[in-house]
């Protein structure tokens, strides 16, 4: 019985640590080490689908249908204004 307390105890604190520790310390700072590393697939994964949320991704920037022009203003703004 004794044995099993022991058991529970430390599972009860391991995932307490878990919960904690791991991952809100140590998964967020390990990913934003690695970057882009993070998101890597390897080659025999290539065969998975490109699922996109958000659409497809474009081509190039969207461009105006005027083009562009220069916008200026002859009243200087302070900041916060």
């Amino acid at each position: 019985l004794v044995f099993l307390q022991q058991v529970g105890f430390g599972l009860a604190v391991a995932i307490f640590l878990d919960a904690t520790i791991v991952r809100t310390v140590l998964v967020p700072a390990v990913m934003r080490i690695l970057g882009d590393w993070n998101w890597y697939l390897p080659k025999w994964l290539e065969w998975l689908p490109d699922l996109r949320i958000e659409g497809t991704p474009m081509e190039s920037e969207p461009q105006a249908a005027g083009g562009t022009r220069q916008v200026s203003s002859s009243k200087e703004l302070a900041p916060g204004d």
